[in-house]
């Protein structure tokens, strides 16, 4: 009886360790299913997603080396619809979408631009070949913030000098003296005194209400610092060295954009190319009257002429102080006139350095009076292991600020793409560069899935 019951016992006792197991094993298989089942739908949306941004703007990838997808699909109009439409078409249907995050070309100060080009850049260059420009860049800074306080200096001395004589009740002669020239020289047009005599200024022009940097633009929302690159001097370099590729200047002798001069327009953002270019001019005038200023300070040769020649003009007046703010005022005009002849030798191709030295000065103070009239036949030279116009433009673009350089890039992007392809409804604004999805779907019985889907063109 005993024996029975031992033995009832253990069948039991196995049924029960039977059916643990059996439940065990299909609640395995249930979570292997279901987490299948999960598999196959990020499969679905992931190979959607893929096929969605493979449809990348053409022209924009040949043309510019920039990956987006055109978030209007060729009708100028954006919507969220376009999107998700082209998701259920590639095999991501029956799910629900919602764009959690998206980011087009022109957010966050053109920032997804900005990384494209910088990976395009490192891959195409290297970071080694950018090491020397690294190290020029606290000279470029230098040399603007400079350039403000010579102007300054420049307004000082000449009132100065305008008080003395106002002391004494007197003036200079007006003959011989390059005061009253210059002075008179910078009343007119600076192209007219600095163009080559057989360039034409381009007539183009473009609308500016119509550019990014003006219209109203279409924005993403969501922060993608997670994937964004990081910037600095060398991304700036870099992004200066990408505009030097793919845009033109006003040396350059093809152009068929929009605008003749676009590396001008980047740089000062005005209508027409030749507002862009005296912009731009007026910039380098600047840049180089600040060497040339100081290279006269100290060369005492030019500085003992400067002198000479204020002696002359004030040998009437006969007060010390009036000679010596003259001859500073003398030195002035020198140096404004050697810019002349340094932005001649720029846009006529040749090469300026950075800093004079006896050898590469151009204008010597007889001919300071002749320059911009008839007898004026000086060009400019050219000096060995100067810098060109382009040269300086990426001076020009490192110092410019980041986000006006990216909007009016993508603007001239624009412009182009619409006039050179045929593109007439592109818009940046609407191409779509980063996003993240996050969708939900049903498995089986009623079990909801939800999960995130991230793309973006790195």
């Amino acid at each position: 009886m005993k024996r029975c019951q031992c033995r009832g016992e253990v069948t039991a006792y196995l049924s029960l360790i039977f059916l643990l197991l059996i439940t065990f094993v299909a609640g395995v298989m249930e979570s292997a299913s279901i987490q299948m089942a999960k598999n196959y739908r990020r499969a679905d949306m992931n190979r959607a997603m893929e096929c969605m941004f493979a449809e990348y703007q053409k022209e924009l990838l040949e043309e510019y080396e920039i990956f987006a997808i055109d978030g209007s699909y060729e009708t100028g109009q954006y919507s969220e619809e376009n999107l998700t439409d082209r998701l259920e078409f590639y095999g991501a249907g029956n799910m629900k979408h919602k764009i959690e995050r998206i980011q087009f070309l022109t957010d966050h100060g053109c920032s997804l631009f900005y990384d494209q080009v910088a990976a395009y850049m490192e891959d195409w260059y290297g970071i080694d070949a950018m090491e020397e420009l690294v190290g020029q860049t606290p000279q470029w800074g230098h040399q603007e913030e400079k350039g403000e306080g010579y102007l300054e200096e420049e307004r000082k001395q000449n009132e100065e000098l305008e008080t003395l004589l106002g002391e004494q009740q007197g003036e200079l002669p007006s003959e011989n003296n390059p005061i009253e020239h210059v002075g008179n020289l910078k009343q007119s047009q600076v192209l007219n005194l600095v163009m080559p005599k057989e360039r034409q200024v381009s007539e183009k022009a473009i609308a500016l209400q119509e550019t990014p940097e003006f219209r109203t633009l279409n924005q993403g929302y969501g922060e993608f610092s997670d994937v964004a690159e990081e910037t600095g001097t060398l991304s700036t370099l870099l992004f200066g060295e990408y505009l030097l590729e793919h845009f033109t200047a006003y040396t350059d002798e093809e152009r068929s954009g929009a605008l003749e001069y676009e590396l001008e327009y980047i740089l000062a953002g005005r209508e027409s190319d030749q507002e862009n270019l005296e912009h731009v001019v007026n910039k380098l005038m600047l840049i180089r009257y600040v060497p040339n200023y100081a290279y006269l300070q100290t060369n005492a040769e030019k500085k003992a002429e400067a002198k000479a020649l204020a002696l002359t003009l004030c040998s009437l007046l006969a007060v010390p102080a009036i000679t010596e703010a003259a001859a500073q005022v003398i030195l002035l005009s020198w140096a404004y006139g050697e810019t002349v002849m340094d932005l001649r030798s720029l846009l006529g191709g040749s090469r300026v350095p950075l800093v004079k030295d006896d050898m590469s000065w151009q204008l010597s103070l007889s001919s300071l009076m002749s320059l911009g009239t008839e007898e004026d036949v000086n060009e400019g030279k050219d000096t060995t292991g100067g810098m060109d116009y382009r040269d300086y433009l990426r001076m020009l673009l490192f110092l410019e600020g980041k986000e006006a350089r990216g909007l009016r890039a993508l603007g001239m992007i624009e412009q182009n793409l619409r006039k050179k392809s045929g593109l007439t409804w592109f818009k940046v604004d609407l191409c779509v560069g980063r996003m993240e999805l996050w969708t939900e779907c049903r498995l089986r019985r009623e079990i909801q899935y939800r999960f995130p889907t991230y793309y973006g063109y790195q």
